[in-house]
């Protein structure tokens, strides 16, 4: 072996005349140096195996190694992809099938009381408001983390902050069922925001299995898994592959890697496929088709005359966009700062949700307020009626109702049309704006896309009024599709409210043909155009709504992210540990300050930066330190001195070596008969108190006077250490100096200079998913800069055109508590629970 390894020569070194030059590479190296490490540790470990001991193996753990070795071969990333798009294919079809049940539930109630208006009423707000109850209810009990959208959450999380209860089984359950529930109730939300964070729960779970599992434990790649999965949840609702994929990176990535590109392609068309089989395997298609499918005309959908139109099309949309967005986070604020309402609604958590519930279910009756607005239809069913390619209007007067089935609700003998359209817009989208603000899992991608279709329709349908022949083109005339508006509509106002360009792909996906694809394009470009000047997307705005940690986007034209300074925001006054530090000093810091991780440097004077320590790894050193086990060492050591020094005033050395020997041996004789029988103990003053003796009168010494481990273990169980002791003991303790030996060190940090650019810090904070960075001079530690500072600093460079260096952001200070009333409170929490009792006075913190 040891000539092997002689010969061996790392990535195979070439000497040439001049220099020398390797001829493989690294990762070949890498793999054949990695087995064969793996085989001499077998050979080590295992030296021999039977064929016997080999088949008994095999059959107790065969079906599982089968199964590795299979999914190896193949590939985990393919085999984990297509169970993820399979299971969420099934998840996204049966949800579906259930929201269409409780919606056809709701409207047999309400035809089976049509003889009695007032029970029809109740039936329908009742049905709602019930299902709405459970949801939240459910919600609630269940796992509260459910709740929302899960859009924000997973921008969160995929930036490295784990949410807590956010990815476990729990919080599937309380999603899928509560989402089902709320949907099937009719309020205005969505369901492609919740199924991102379903698809994230599916990957998150799938991962764990046992033949997955070691997979995906790498940070890196975990986050790459969750990247696709958020691809999944978007295309399997929408049958929307492609469109699928492309807003899940724009919605959810600053930075996207491109090797998870293939990823999300994959799984996300498995699941979409399986989305549309399944239907047209239950009969509700007859093929594969598009969701919302369209027949406009190919040859000539629009003339370029209709060009302008669809531009102020995409600036309403813009606007609109930012006034949602606007009157979403006003409601939530508002209700936010009424501190006794929102102590109500914090106690009776299903408050809150009934009144908005029995509000919109109210103005929504058909028989009501509803017949003005198709209150009557779902959102699936509006949608497909807005889309229609036939006019539904010739100089103010409807035609052919009849014809087109459910567009006869958009008829009323009273409203034309354009009121109808007009009231159905303005209604939904303050309903949709209040809606999302109920603790039950909620999407605003469809509420928004349906309010969007019925915008372009009510311009579409005014351009069919004013041009009643159509454009006239040469010599042919082409009539006005009031249909392509809404496609075009459906398109910006869905890319004003989530920021994004990719929802061109997705409608033109929903609908099956391309022919709107340019007039499409440029709605949703003016549409970003203006609502990205003026507010957040919806998602961002609710992630500062939630106040979670994750970093605004820069705005455009803000050249003062050019000239603001790393230095002009940094927290100059840095708690830090220094190689000389003392376990006081570490007490003294954990307690003042609440960092995850605390630099190391050289010492005080030359602030060299050495690495840093994370919070836990000196809880351990400390709690270490001034452990139960470490005191009871140090009794033993001390018991041990003078239990030497004891006999050797008893047996004085002897000049003659015979002696010597012979009284070594007579000490060893006599320790073994005390072993077998200890001796009546000796009571004398030690070092360690003044009153050697504790309440049941036995000394601390003479806990280690018998040597028999079980006599030690009662003696230990027994013995209570004073706590005048125990104080003087951990303050002689807390003088120590800290050996660092045990502790792992991370040197590898992300360094900055005090000269970078603010835009320049975003961009490495964004890219690295950083929480903190430190800020340094020639390597000595000058501030430090966390994402807290860096997000008041966008803010303010976006509104006051400048950062208040004065007084600093210290985010990294906490002086809530006095010194005294930490200390105790933290050696209470380092110290075991059995020692709690001994304190006196007693204490609960």
């Amino acid at each position: 072996m040891a000539g092997d390894r002689s010969d061996h020569r790392v990535l195979q070194y070439e000497q040439s005349l001049m220099y020398g030059r390797y001829t493989q590479e690294l990762g070949v190296y890498a793999k054949e140096e990695a087995t064969r490490l793996k085989e001499s540790e077998k050979k080590v470990s295992q030296p021999s195996r039977t064929l016997e001991h080999d088949d008994g193996c095999c059959a107790k753990f065969g079906p599982f190694r089968w199964l590795k070795f299979l999914i190896s071969l193949i590939g985990e990333d393919w085999i984990f992809f297509f169970l993820l798009g399979l299971f969420m294919g099934l998840t996204s079809w049966a949800m579906e099938l259930g929201i269409i049940m409780l919606q056809k539930g709701q409207k047999w109630i309400y035809g089976r009381l049509d003889s009695n208006g007032f029970l029809q009423y109740l039936g329908w707000v009742g049905y709602s408001v019930a299902l709405i109850m459970f949801s939240a209810g459910f919600t609630q009990i269940v796992s509260p983390q459910a709740a929302g959208s899960g859009i924000s959450e997973m921008k969160t999380i995929l930036r490295g902050v784990l949410l807590k209860e956010y990815l476990t089984f729990r919080t599937f359950v309380a999603k899928v069922i509560s989402l089902a529930f709320a949907l099937g109730s009719g309020m205005p939300l969505g369901k492609e925001a919740p199924f991102v964070h379903i698809a994230s729960l599916c990957g998150a779970l799938l991962s764990k299995l046992p033949v997955f599992r070691g997979i995906y434990e790498n940070e890196s790649r975990y986050r790459e898994m969750l990247a696709a999965a958020c691809a999944v949840g978007v295309g399997c609702v929408l049958a929307a592959p492609v469109g699928g994929v492309l807003f899940s990176i724009e919605v959810t990535f600053t930075f996207f890697a491109v090797r998870s590109y293939w990823r999300g392609f994959f799984s996300v068309t498995i699941a979409a496929f399986f989305f549309r089989v399944l239907a047209v395997w239950y009969k509700d298609e007859e093929t594969v088709t598009a969701l919302f499918r369209t027949h406009f005309q190919v040859d000539f959908p629009f003339d370029l005359k209709e060009i302008p139109a669809f531009a102020f099309l995409g600036i309403i949309s813009g606007f609109g966009g930012a006034l949602f967005v606007y009157l979403n986070r006003r409601i939530a604020q508002f209700i936010k700062k009424q501190k006794l309402f929102n102590t109500f609604l914090m106690k009776k958590c299903l408050v809150y949700p009934v009144m908005v519930t029995f509000l919109i279910s109210s103005l929504l009756f058909p028989s009501g307020f509803g017949q003005f607005m198709a209150g009557e239809l779902t959102q699936n069913e509006a949608l497909v009626t807005l889309l229609d390619n036939r006019t539904w209007t010739k100089d103010g007067i409807a035609e052919e109702f009849d014809y087109i089935g459910n567009a006869r609700v958009w008829m009323h003998p009273q409203v034309t049309v354009f009121g109808t359209l007009a009231l159905f817009t303005i209604m939904r989208f303050w309903m949709c704006a209040l809606a999302i603000t109920m603790p039950v899992p909620y999407g605003a991608f469809m509420p928004v896309l349906v309010i969007g279709a019925g915008l372009g329709r009510l311009v579409g349908e005014c351009m069919a009024f004013w041009f009643p022949d159509g454009i006239h083109t040469g010599h042919a005339i082409y009539p006005i599709v009031p249909g392509g508006y809404a496609v075009v509509g459906a398109a910006a106002l869905s890319g004003a409210v989530s920021h994004s360009f990719s929802t061109v792909v997705m409608v033109l996906e929903l609908t099956g043909q391309i022919s709107h694809l340019l007039p499409a394009l440029i709605a949703v470009v003016l549409a970003n155009l203006v609502a990205q000047s003026l507010q957040p997307s919806i998602y961002d705005s609710i992630i500062k709504i939630k106040k979670l940690p994750y970093l605004p986007e820069l705005g455009w034209g803000q050249h003062e992210v050019y000239n603001i300074r790393v230095e002009d925001i940094m927290v100059r006054d840095v708690q830090y540990i220094t190689l000389s530090c003392s376990y006081r000093d570490l007490l003294n810091i954990l307690m003042k300050s609440r960092l995850k991780a605390l630099p190391l440097l050289k010492s005080a004077e030359s602030m060299i930066l050495l690495g840093s320590i994370e919070r836990a790894q000196l809880q351990s050193l400390l709690s270490q330190q001034l452990s139960r086990a470490r005191r009871l060492q140090c009794i033993k050591e001390r018991g041990a001195e003078e239990k030497t020094i004891l006999s050797t005033e008893s047996n004085p050395p002897s000049n003659n070596n015979s002696s010597l020997q012979t009284g070594q041996e007579e000490g060893h004789i006599q320790i073994t008969n005390e072993e077998l029988h200890p001796p009546p103990v000796v009571e004398r003053p030690t070092d360690l108190s003044n009153s050697s003796q504790d309440e049941s009168g036995v000394t601390l010494r003479s806990i280690f006077c018998a040597s028999s481990d079980a006599e030690e273990v009662q003696d230990d169980r027994d013995v209570q250490d004073p706590t005048s002791e125990i104080t003087d003991w951990e303050a002689r303790q807390l003088d120590e100096r800290v050996n660092f030996n045990n502790c792992k060190i991370n040197p590898a940090l992300i360094q900055l200079l005090e000269c970078t650019s603010l835009h320049k810090t975003y961009t490495i904070f964004s890219l690295l998913g950083l929480d903190h960075a430190y800020v340094t001079r020639i390597g000595r530690l000058i501030g430090v800069v966390s994402i807290k500072e860096l997000r008041k600093a966008i803010d303010g460079s976006m509104t006051l055109k400048g950062v208040k260096v004065a007084p600093p952001m210290a985010t990294f200070r906490n002086s809530s508590l006095s010194s005294s009333q930490n200390e105790t409170t933290y050696l209470q929490a380092v110290r075991p629970p059995e020692e709690h009792a001994n304190d006196a006075p007693k204490h609960v913190c």
